[in-house]
Protein backbone atom coordinates (compact mmCIF):
# COMPACT_ATOMS: atom_id res chain seq x y z
CA UNK A 1 0.00 0.00 0.00
CA UNK A 2 1.58 3.54 -1.41
CA UNK A 3 1.82 5.74 0.88
CA UNK A 4 0.59 10.12 0.87
CA UNK A 5 3.40 12.41 -0.15
CA UNK A 6 2.73 13.45 3.59
CA UNK A 7 3.98 10.23 5.25
CA UNK A 8 7.64 12.10 5.42
CA UNK A 9 6.51 15.26 7.86
CA UNK A 10 4.26 12.51 9.69
CA UNK A 11 6.79 10.17 10.20
CA UNK A 12 9.62 13.12 11.84
CA UNK A 13 6.05 14.05 13.88
CA UNK A 14 5.20 10.68 15.23
CA UNK A 15 9.05 9.25 15.72
CA UNK A 16 9.59 12.90 17.65
CA UNK A 17 6.49 12.59 20.09
CA UNK A 18 6.92 8.81 20.60
CA UNK A 19 8.95 9.54 24.05
CA UNK A 20 6.95 11.54 25.22
CA UNK A 21 3.32 10.01 24.37
CA UNK A 22 4.15 6.75 25.54
CA UNK A 23 5.76 7.89 28.84
CA UNK A 24 2.37 9.90 29.74
CA UNK A 25 0.70 6.64 28.26
CA UNK A 26 2.80 4.50 30.62
CA UNK A 27 2.36 6.93 33.53
CA UNK A 28 -1.69 6.51 33.04
CA UNK A 29 -1.86 3.05 32.82
CA UNK A 30 1.42 1.57 34.33
CA UNK A 31 0.99 -1.21 31.90
CA UNK A 32 3.82 -1.08 29.28
CA UNK A 33 1.84 -3.29 26.62
CA UNK A 34 -1.38 -1.10 26.61
CA UNK A 35 0.97 2.46 26.58
CA UNK A 36 2.60 1.13 23.50
CA UNK A 37 -0.14 -0.36 21.64
CA UNK A 38 -2.46 2.64 22.75
CA UNK A 39 0.55 4.59 20.74
CA UNK A 40 0.39 2.44 17.55
CA UNK A 41 -3.70 2.96 17.09
CA UNK A 42 -2.93 6.83 17.48
CA UNK A 43 -0.44 6.60 15.37
CA UNK A 44 -2.26 4.85 12.69
CA UNK A 45 -5.23 7.37 13.45
CA UNK A 46 -2.74 10.55 12.83
CA UNK A 47 -2.19 8.77 9.55
CA UNK A 48 -5.67 8.78 8.68
CA UNK A 49 -6.47 12.43 10.63
CA UNK A 50 -3.28 14.63 9.54
CA UNK A 51 -3.49 14.46 5.74
CA UNK A 52 -6.72 15.85 6.14
CA UNK A 53 -7.00 18.11 9.02
CA UNK A 54 -3.14 19.33 9.10
CA UNK A 55 -0.58 18.48 11.71
CA UNK A 56 -1.89 19.11 15.31
CA UNK A 57 -0.56 21.98 17.53
CA UNK A 58 1.25 19.64 19.81
CA UNK A 59 1.66 16.57 18.34
CA UNK A 60 2.52 14.70 21.50
CA UNK A 61 -0.80 15.81 23.05
CA UNK A 62 -2.53 14.77 20.40
CA UNK A 63 -1.04 11.30 20.45
CA UNK A 64 -1.36 11.06 24.42
CA UNK A 65 -5.21 12.38 24.11
CA UNK A 66 -6.31 9.32 21.58
CA UNK A 67 -4.08 7.04 22.46
CA UNK A 68 -5.69 7.36 26.28
CA UNK A 69 -8.88 6.67 25.13
CA UNK A 70 -8.11 4.07 22.96
CA UNK A 71 -6.74 2.24 26.19
CA UNK A 72 -9.92 3.15 28.50
CA UNK A 73 -11.94 1.84 25.55
CA UNK A 74 -10.17 -1.28 25.82
CA UNK A 75 -9.96 -1.33 29.49
CA UNK A 76 -13.96 -0.58 29.33
CA UNK A 77 -14.12 -3.88 27.52
CA UNK A 78 -12.44 -5.86 29.48
CA UNK A 79 -14.04 -3.73 33.02
CA UNK A 80 -15.05 -7.62 34.34
CA UNK A 81 -11.20 -8.76 34.49
CA UNK A 82 -8.98 -5.25 34.89
CA UNK A 83 -9.73 -2.45 37.45
CA UNK A 84 -10.12 0.94 35.83
CA UNK A 85 -7.64 3.29 36.82
CA UNK A 86 -8.50 6.34 39.12
CA UNK A 87 -11.79 8.37 37.58
CA UNK A 88 -9.30 11.69 37.42
CA UNK A 89 -6.63 10.22 35.22
CA UNK A 90 -9.35 8.90 32.43
CA UNK A 91 -12.17 11.62 32.83
CA UNK A 92 -12.89 12.70 29.15
CA UNK A 93 -13.94 16.18 30.82
CA UNK A 94 -10.97 18.26 29.38
CA UNK A 95 -10.26 15.96 26.19
CA UNK A 96 -9.34 19.36 24.33
CA UNK A 97 -5.74 19.70 22.70
CA UNK A 98 -4.47 22.98 24.98
CA UNK A 99 -6.11 21.84 28.38
CA UNK A 100 -4.37 18.63 27.80
CA UNK A 101 -0.88 20.57 26.95
CA UNK A 102 -1.61 22.45 30.47
CA UNK A 103 -2.21 18.99 32.63
CA UNK A 104 1.16 17.72 30.42
CA UNK A 105 3.20 20.51 31.82
CA UNK A 106 1.27 20.10 35.55
CA UNK A 107 2.27 16.41 35.11
CA UNK A 108 5.92 17.07 34.33
CA UNK A 109 6.67 14.74 31.64
CA UNK A 110 10.26 15.15 31.81
CA UNK A 111 9.87 12.33 35.11
CA UNK A 112 7.65 11.03 32.96
CA UNK A 113 10.35 10.06 29.84
CA UNK A 114 13.16 9.48 32.60
CA UNK A 115 10.82 7.19 34.20
CA UNK A 116 10.08 5.29 30.78
CA UNK A 117 13.85 4.85 30.02
CA UNK A 118 14.86 3.62 33.93
CA UNK A 119 11.96 0.98 33.06
CA UNK A 120 13.92 -0.07 30.62
CA UNK A 121 17.21 -0.37 32.70
CA UNK A 122 15.97 -2.84 35.37
CA UNK A 123 19.09 -4.43 36.79
CA UNK A 124 17.47 -7.98 36.77
CA UNK A 125 17.78 -7.62 32.69
CA UNK A 126 20.77 -8.88 31.04
CA UNK A 127 22.62 -5.52 29.20
CA UNK A 128 21.49 -6.38 25.84
CA UNK A 129 17.88 -6.91 26.65
CA UNK A 130 18.06 -3.47 28.41
CA UNK A 131 19.23 -1.92 25.46
CA UNK A 132 16.80 -3.94 22.97
CA UNK A 133 14.01 -2.60 25.01
CA UNK A 134 14.72 1.15 25.10
CA UNK A 135 15.38 0.84 21.31
CA UNK A 136 12.27 -0.64 20.59
CA UNK A 137 9.95 1.26 23.46
CA UNK A 138 11.73 4.66 23.70
CA UNK A 139 12.92 5.22 19.91
CA UNK A 140 10.78 3.02 18.29
CA UNK A 141 12.69 1.10 16.00
CA UNK A 142 11.65 -1.61 13.89
CA UNK A 143 12.08 -5.39 15.38
CA UNK A 144 13.74 -6.28 12.25
CA UNK A 145 16.08 -3.33 12.83
CA UNK A 146 17.19 -4.52 16.32
CA UNK A 147 17.47 -8.03 15.23
CA UNK A 148 19.90 -6.81 12.17
CA UNK A 149 22.07 -4.70 15.02
CA UNK A 150 22.92 -7.28 17.15
CA UNK A 151 22.89 -10.11 14.25
CA UNK A 152 20.18 -12.63 15.42
CA UNK A 153 16.87 -13.18 13.28
CA UNK A 154 13.61 -11.12 13.74
CA UNK A 155 11.90 -13.90 15.93
CA UNK A 156 14.21 -14.20 18.24
CA UNK A 157 14.59 -10.81 19.20
CA UNK A 158 11.17 -10.64 19.07
CA UNK A 159 10.97 -13.24 21.80
CA UNK A 160 13.80 -11.23 23.73
CA UNK A 161 11.60 -8.07 24.12
CA UNK A 162 8.88 -10.20 24.93
CA UNK A 163 10.95 -11.57 27.66
CA UNK A 164 11.91 -8.45 28.95
CA UNK A 165 8.99 -6.80 28.63
CA UNK A 166 7.30 -10.02 31.32
CA UNK A 167 10.24 -9.70 33.65
CA UNK A 168 9.59 -5.57 34.20
CA UNK A 169 5.96 -6.22 34.55
CA UNK A 170 6.32 -8.45 37.46
CA UNK A 171 8.50 -5.72 39.36
CA UNK A 172 7.46 -3.13 41.47
CA UNK A 173 8.18 -0.05 39.78
CA UNK A 174 7.63 3.57 41.39
CA UNK A 175 5.01 5.91 39.27
CA UNK A 176 5.39 8.34 41.50
CA UNK A 177 6.91 11.66 41.36
CA UNK A 178 11.06 10.52 42.21
CA UNK A 179 13.16 12.71 44.64
CA UNK A 180 15.92 14.94 43.58
CA UNK A 181 18.36 11.35 45.13
CA UNK A 182 16.00 9.13 43.14
CA UNK A 183 16.30 11.24 39.95
CA UNK A 184 20.06 11.50 40.25
CA UNK A 185 19.91 7.83 40.32
CA UNK A 186 17.49 7.35 37.64
CA UNK A 187 19.50 9.51 35.79
CA UNK A 188 22.71 7.74 36.34
CA UNK A 189 21.21 4.12 35.30
CA UNK A 190 20.11 5.91 32.15
CA UNK A 191 23.28 7.68 31.07
CA UNK A 192 24.63 4.23 31.43
CA UNK A 193 22.03 2.53 29.06
CA UNK A 194 22.69 5.02 26.35
CA UNK A 195 26.10 4.66 26.25
CA UNK A 196 25.89 1.05 26.61
CA UNK A 197 23.76 1.55 23.32
CA UNK A 198 26.52 3.77 21.79
CA UNK A 199 29.17 1.21 22.17
CA UNK A 200 27.33 -1.50 21.16
CA UNK A 201 26.99 0.41 17.64
CA UNK A 202 30.93 2.09 18.11
CA UNK A 203 33.16 -1.23 17.39
CA UNK A 204 31.39 -1.82 13.98
CA UNK A 205 33.86 -1.46 11.01
CA UNK A 206 30.71 -0.39 8.87
CA UNK A 207 29.25 2.88 9.35
CA UNK A 208 26.19 2.09 7.27
CA UNK A 209 25.14 -0.67 9.52
CA UNK A 210 22.80 -1.26 11.17
CA UNK A 211 24.68 -1.97 14.22
CA UNK A 212 26.62 1.12 13.62
CA UNK A 213 23.46 3.26 13.48
CA UNK A 214 23.01 2.40 17.36
CA UNK A 215 26.15 5.43 17.72
CA UNK A 216 23.04 7.70 16.00
CA UNK A 217 20.47 6.89 18.27
CA UNK A 218 22.42 6.71 21.04
CA UNK A 219 23.39 10.08 20.23
CA UNK A 220 19.47 11.37 19.68
CA UNK A 221 18.96 9.94 22.78
CA UNK A 222 21.27 11.87 24.59
CA UNK A 223 20.13 15.07 23.50
CA UNK A 224 16.33 14.36 24.49
CA UNK A 225 17.52 14.16 27.78
CA UNK A 226 19.53 16.99 27.43
CA UNK A 227 16.44 18.67 26.09
CA UNK A 228 14.36 17.77 29.15
CA UNK A 229 17.30 18.99 31.68
CA UNK A 230 19.29 21.19 29.88
CA UNK A 231 21.50 22.07 33.21
CA UNK A 232 22.67 18.08 33.62
CA UNK A 233 26.45 18.39 33.20
CA UNK A 234 26.85 14.86 33.06
CA UNK A 235 24.99 14.87 30.09
CA UNK A 236 26.63 17.32 28.86
CA UNK A 237 29.77 15.13 29.29
CA UNK A 238 28.22 11.89 28.12
CA UNK A 239 27.24 13.52 24.31
CA UNK A 240 30.18 15.33 24.43
CA UNK A 241 32.11 12.27 24.69
CA UNK A 242 29.98 10.06 22.26
CA UNK A 243 30.14 13.19 19.70
CA UNK A 244 34.22 13.05 20.15
CA UNK A 245 34.28 9.54 19.87
CA UNK A 246 31.86 8.82 17.17
CA UNK A 247 33.86 11.78 14.93
CA UNK A 248 36.73 9.29 14.15
CA UNK A 249 34.56 6.64 12.30
CA UNK A 250 35.79 7.59 8.83
CA UNK A 251 39.84 7.01 10.18
CA UNK A 252 38.98 4.38 12.63
CA UNK A 253 39.58 1.18 10.46
CA UNK A 254 41.20 0.29 7.45
CA UNK A 255 39.67 -0.85 4.09
CA UNK A 256 39.86 -4.45 5.64
CA UNK A 257 38.04 -3.61 8.44
CA UNK A 258 41.01 -3.92 11.05
CA UNK A 259 41.41 -1.68 13.56
CA UNK A 260 43.84 1.67 12.98
CA UNK A 261 45.19 3.24 16.25
CA UNK A 262 44.65 6.38 17.75
CA UNK A 263 48.13 7.64 16.48
CA UNK A 264 47.95 6.23 13.23
CA UNK A 265 44.75 7.61 11.88
CA UNK A 266 44.25 10.01 9.10
CA UNK A 267 43.05 13.17 11.24
CA UNK A 268 41.73 14.99 8.15
CA UNK A 269 38.87 12.37 8.29
CA UNK A 270 37.98 13.24 11.73
CA UNK A 271 34.38 15.07 11.81
CA UNK A 272 35.48 18.45 12.74
CA UNK A 273 31.88 19.89 13.42
CA UNK A 274 31.30 16.96 15.50
CA UNK A 275 34.44 18.00 17.20
CA UNK A 276 33.46 21.55 17.19
CA UNK A 277 30.10 20.99 19.11
CA UNK A 278 32.00 18.60 21.53
CA UNK A 279 34.37 20.88 22.65
CA UNK A 280 31.54 23.62 23.00
CA UNK A 281 29.66 21.17 25.37
CA UNK A 282 32.23 20.21 27.67
CA UNK A 283 33.52 23.47 28.68
CA UNK A 284 30.30 24.79 28.97
CA UNK A 285 29.58 21.48 31.45
CA UNK A 286 33.11 21.78 32.81
CA UNK A 287 31.39 25.51 33.76
CA UNK A 288 29.01 23.79 36.56
CA UNK A 289 32.09 23.03 38.72
CA UNK A 290 30.06 19.24 39.18
CA UNK A 291 32.69 16.72 37.61
CA UNK A 292 31.59 13.37 37.13
CA UNK A 293 33.13 10.15 34.72
CA UNK A 294 31.37 11.29 31.20
CA UNK A 295 32.92 14.85 31.77
CA UNK A 296 36.48 13.78 32.92
CA UNK A 297 36.15 11.08 29.78
CA UNK A 298 34.79 13.93 27.62
CA UNK A 299 37.66 16.09 28.45
CA UNK A 300 40.31 13.60 27.64
CA UNK A 301 39.10 12.90 24.42
CA UNK A 302 38.93 16.10 23.84
CA UNK A 303 42.71 17.03 24.57
CA UNK A 304 43.24 13.99 22.19
CA UNK A 305 40.90 16.12 19.65
CA UNK A 306 42.84 19.40 19.98
CA UNK A 307 45.99 17.86 18.51
CA UNK A 308 46.67 18.09 15.36
CA UNK A 309 49.06 15.79 15.09
CA UNK A 310 49.74 12.56 17.02
CA UNK A 311 52.64 14.62 19.03
CA UNK A 312 50.98 17.54 20.13
CA UNK A 313 49.11 15.45 22.48
CA UNK A 314 48.92 16.99 25.88
CA UNK A 315 49.76 13.98 27.40
CA UNK A 316 50.47 15.04 30.79
CA UNK A 317 47.59 16.57 30.67
CA UNK A 318 45.71 13.48 29.95
CA UNK A 319 47.24 11.65 32.88
CA UNK A 320 46.10 14.59 35.48
CA UNK A 321 42.68 13.73 33.80
CA UNK A 322 42.98 9.87 34.47
CA UNK A 323 44.34 10.17 37.48
CA UNK A 324 41.14 12.45 38.59
CA UNK A 325 38.58 9.81 36.51
CA UNK A 326 40.42 7.15 38.98
CA UNK A 327 39.24 9.04 42.10
CA UNK A 328 35.94 9.31 40.72
CA UNK A 329 35.24 5.88 39.32
CA UNK A 330 38.05 3.46 40.18
CA UNK A 331 38.53 0.86 38.24
CA UNK A 332 41.21 -1.47 36.59
CA UNK A 333 40.36 -0.52 33.16
CA UNK A 334 40.67 3.34 33.93
CA UNK A 335 44.45 2.34 35.20
CA UNK A 336 45.22 0.19 32.41
CA UNK A 337 43.98 3.62 30.13
CA UNK A 338 46.19 5.52 32.07
CA UNK A 339 49.06 3.33 31.77
CA UNK A 340 49.25 4.59 27.96
CA UNK A 341 49.57 8.56 28.96
CA UNK A 342 52.45 6.87 31.52
CA UNK A 343 54.39 5.16 28.77
CA UNK A 344 54.33 8.58 26.66
CA UNK A 345 55.84 10.10 29.22
CA UNK A 346 57.89 8.04 31.21
CA UNK A 347 58.62 4.97 28.88
CA UNK A 348 57.36 1.94 28.75
CA UNK A 349 59.52 0.13 31.79
CA UNK A 350 56.98 2.93 34.10
CA UNK A 351 53.82 1.88 32.38
CA UNK A 352 54.26 -1.99 32.50
CA UNK A 353 55.10 -1.97 36.08
CA UNK A 354 51.80 0.30 36.57
CA UNK A 355 49.81 -2.30 34.83
CA UNK A 356 51.05 -5.19 36.54
CA UNK A 357 48.88 -5.21 39.77
CA UNK A 358 46.46 -5.59 36.85
CA UNK A 359 46.87 -8.77 35.48
CA UNK A 360 44.73 -10.66 37.73
CA UNK A 361 41.93 -8.87 37.54
CA UNK A 362 42.13 -8.12 33.54
CA UNK A 363 43.19 -11.19 32.77
CA UNK A 364 40.25 -12.14 30.58
CA UNK A 365 40.40 -8.97 28.76
CA UNK A 366 41.88 -8.44 25.61
CA UNK A 367 42.87 -4.90 25.85
CA UNK A 368 45.43 -5.91 28.47
CA UNK A 369 46.84 -8.66 27.08
CA UNK A 370 47.16 -6.13 23.53
CA UNK A 371 48.87 -2.95 25.86
CA UNK A 372 51.08 -5.58 27.88
CA UNK A 373 52.33 -6.70 24.52
CA UNK A 374 53.47 -3.43 22.91
CA UNK A 375 54.95 -2.28 26.42
CA UNK A 376 57.15 -5.55 26.33
CA UNK A 377 57.76 -5.64 22.92
CA UNK A 378 59.26 -1.81 23.29
CA UNK A 379 61.66 -3.31 26.02
CA UNK A 380 62.93 -6.15 24.02
CA UNK A 381 61.13 -8.78 26.10
CA UNK A 382 60.24 -10.27 22.61
CA UNK A 383 59.11 -13.90 23.85
CA UNK A 384 56.64 -12.51 26.46
CA UNK A 385 55.56 -10.04 23.71
CA UNK A 386 54.56 -13.00 21.79
CA UNK A 387 53.13 -14.72 24.58
CA UNK A 388 50.71 -11.51 25.62
CA UNK A 389 49.26 -10.63 21.65
CA UNK A 390 48.98 -14.65 21.72
CA UNK A 391 46.73 -14.19 24.43
CA UNK A 392 44.70 -11.01 23.11
CA UNK A 393 44.41 -12.62 20.05
CA UNK A 394 42.55 -15.75 22.03
CA UNK A 395 40.13 -12.86 23.50
CA UNK A 396 39.84 -11.05 20.60
CA UNK A 397 35.77 -9.34 20.41
CA UNK A 398 35.73 -9.48 16.83
CA UNK A 399 37.53 -10.79 13.99
CA UNK A 400 39.08 -7.54 12.88
CA UNK A 401 40.79 -6.81 16.21
CA UNK A 402 42.16 -10.68 16.06
CA UNK A 403 43.39 -9.91 12.38
CA UNK A 404 44.71 -6.50 13.88
CA UNK A 405 46.69 -8.30 16.63
CA UNK A 406 47.65 -11.09 14.30
CA UNK A 407 49.24 -8.55 11.98
CA UNK A 408 51.51 -7.26 14.94
CA UNK A 409 52.42 -10.53 16.11
CA UNK A 410 53.73 -11.56 12.53
CA UNK A 411 55.59 -8.44 12.36
CA UNK A 412 57.01 -9.22 15.79
CA UNK A 413 58.43 -12.75 14.29
CA UNK A 414 59.52 -11.40 11.44
CA UNK A 415 61.91 -8.81 12.74
CA UNK A 416 62.94 -11.44 15.24
CA UNK A 417 63.79 -13.45 12.46
CA UNK A 418 65.54 -10.44 10.79
CA UNK A 419 67.77 -10.20 13.76
CA UNK A 420 65.96 -7.74 15.43
CA UNK A 421 66.19 -9.97 18.64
Amino acid sequence: MPQPPESDWIEARLVGARPQAVAALLRYFRDLDLAEEAFQEACLRALKSWPKNGPPRDAASWLIMVGRNVAIDHKRRHARLTELPDEELISDREDTEPDMAERLDAADYRDDILRLLFVCCQPELPATQQIALALRIVSGLPVSRIAAAFLVADRAMEQRITRAKARIAKTDIPFETPGPIERAERFAVVAAMIYLIFNEGYTDANPTSERAKLCDEATRLARLMLRLFPAEPEMMGLLALMLLQHSRQKARFDETGAPILLDDQDRTLWNHRQIAEALAMIDKAMRHRQPGPYQIQAAIAALHARAERPEETDWAGIDELYQALERHAPSPVITLNRSVAIWKLQGAEAALEMIAPLAEPLDGYFYFHGVRGNLLEQLGRNGEARDAFGRAIALANTPAEAMHIRQHLDQLNADCANGAS
